[in-house]
């Protein structure tokens, strides 16, 4: 059994026979034939087996789940070739789905990055002429699309076999010793997707964005602003092809974002100019709306369908049936809006327009030349205590909508502590985002439940009149229930999360830090 791992780098010059040769100068060593491995590896779009240490591999027919260091197999399972996209739910039960699944959730797996070795064995032999350790000269080349090829660094693998520590050591030490052989900086997974011209560890949604607090306001607007049209952009193709939901997921926080920025720093911009991208960004908002919350409803399906009865719950497949052909109807003609020319003009519009901001006249933009930290701050304290007053007027019979506009005016709060934490000191920001979130999730689960309940209730007619359609009503109108149940437990939440946002403690920071 093999037992440590080490990956060295050759130096320049230096292919796989001519270690060999350079080893054996050292220590008894056998080599063996060389051979050809095919390994393409996979991961989604935002890296997330990269960021927990793992790496997918494909030879063509079986996926391998290795660790992302030593390439120690952790599960695996085959696979039918030619295969282009893999969601964790579409494997065989069994250990390799287990892993990915919690790790990947909703996400597809696509293939990132091909690479073509040739592997040469040689095995380090002691005195009786036993395999002491275990190496591999390897030449790798990055197969990059028809046939383009990239040479990567080649290494040398060494393993050792167990019982035989001493010995590893030993020519480890030869190897890195007499032989100046250094250990690889950059593993070839990463090495390889770097070769083609992408990131290793996938494409990030997140903002990360820094400030300084006297930068203009225009300006650190700008540098947010390009960010978020950043993330759009580079979310537009997978939400065109519908690799998996949260490509538009994505995509609308972001342009979410960029309005709630453009509602809350108003005063850097020019007002005219600013209503015209104002009204395109919610038009965006609003031809992504319908298919995001069919995504959602079909997201949640499974959950919803356990809380029926056991023998009811296949009663439910003419609904599941039904959304399916409804997101099918309103992705269509999503994609068609967003590939029209009139979206592409906002984007490339909005870029112009970022690019050219700061230089503008100042006449009818007030905050534009003011330190961002003055002007974020009182946005926040402000939005705070407009969010503090709308919470104390809800009673238990207010109507919805009041909830509601509190969850919208939350996510206000929520995206300017975003946009500007670090202006600020992290023992203020971090407490506040938590008992903020606390208090969005209640109001979240309240308006998703009445969200759902209504449109369950718009669809009965649909339903009736499909075959199976009577027992499907009936238990729709069971999940309404329990809909109901869980707005109504939201509801009572309301006032113990909503009194940890708007304690004294809470205001008097707010007022320190922001007001």
């Amino acid at each position: 059994m093999d037992g440590q791992q080490t990956q060295l780098q050759l130096p320049d010059g230096i292919d796989a026979a001519g270690a060999a040769d350079r080893l054996a100068a050292h220590v008894a060593v056998v080599t063996h034939r060389a051979h050809r491995a095919d390994r393409t590896f996979w991961d989604t779009f935002d890296g997330r087996l990269h960021a927990a240490g793992l790496v997918l591999v494909d030879n063509g027919s079986r996926f391998a789940l290795v660790d992302g260091a030593t390439y120690a197999e952790q599960a695996a399972a085959d696979h039918a070739r030619g295969l282009r996209r893999l969601a964790a739910v579409d494997l065989p039960a069994g250990p390799l789905r287990e892993r990915l699944e919690p790790l990947v959730e909703m996400r597809v797996l696509t293939p990132v990055v091909r690479v073509r070795s040739r592997l040469l064995p040689i095995n380090v032999l002691d005195e009786l002429g036993k395999v002491v350790v275990r190496l591999q000269a390897e030449e790798p080349t990055v197969v990059a699309g028809g046939d383009a090829k990239i040479a990567l660094r080649p290494r040398l693998n060494v393993v050792g076999v167990r019982g035989y520590d001493t010995e590893y050591e030993r020519v480890l030490a030869r190897l890195t010793g007499d032989l100046d052989l250094q250990p690889v900086t950059e593993l070839l997974h990463d090495e390889a997707v770097a070769a083609i011209g992408a990131t290793p560890g996938g494409t990030s949604s997140k903002l990360r964005v820094t400030l300084l607090p006297d930068t203009r306001a225009d300006a650190a607007a700008v540098t947010i602003l390009r960010r978020l049209l950043e993330i759009i952009e580079v979310n537009l193709p997978g939400t065109l092809a519908g690799l998996d939901s949260e490509y538009l997921h994505d995509l609308r926080v972001a342009v979410r974002r960029s309005r709630a920025l453009q509602r809350e720093l108003r005063g850097v911009f020019a007002p005219e100019p600013l209503r015209v991208f104002r009204d395109g960004f919610r038009e965006l908002q609003v031809l992504t709306g319908p298919t995001r919350d069919l995504d959602v409803q079909l997201l949640e399906f499974a959950d919803l369908a356990a809380t029926l009865p056991p023998d009811a719950a296949p009663d439910v497949a003419p609904l599941r049936e039904l959304l399916e052909l409804r997101l099918a109807a309103e992705r269509a003609k999503m994609v068609r809006d967003l590939e029209s020319e009139r979206t592409r003009a906002l984007l490339d519009n909005w870029r112009v327009f970022l690019d050219v901001l700061v230089a503008a006249p100042e006449e009818d933009r007030p905050d534009a030349a003011r330190p961002v930290a003055d002007v974020a701050g009182e946005r926040i304290a402000t939005v705070y205590g407009r969010m503090v007053k709308m919470g104390r007027a809800i009673e238990p019979d207010s109507p919805h909508e009041a909830l509601h506009d509190l969850r919208k005016k939350g996510k206000e709060l929520r995206y300017l502590l975003e946009f500007f934490a670090s202006l600020y000191p992290p023992e203020v920001v971090k407490p506040m985002v938590a008992t903020l979130k606390a208090l969005q999730d209640v109001l979240g689960r309240f308006q998703d439940r009445e969200v759902q309940a209504d449109a369950l209730r718009a669809l009965g007619d649909e339903i009736a009149a499909l075959d199976g359609g009577a027992a499907a009503l009936m238990a729709m109108g069971v999940l309404v229930q329990r809909l109901g149940e869980e707005q109504a437990q939201a509801r009572e939440q309301f006032a113990e999360r909503f009194a940890q946002f708007a304690a004294k403690p809470q205001r008097k920071l707010v007022t320190k830090t922001f007001g």
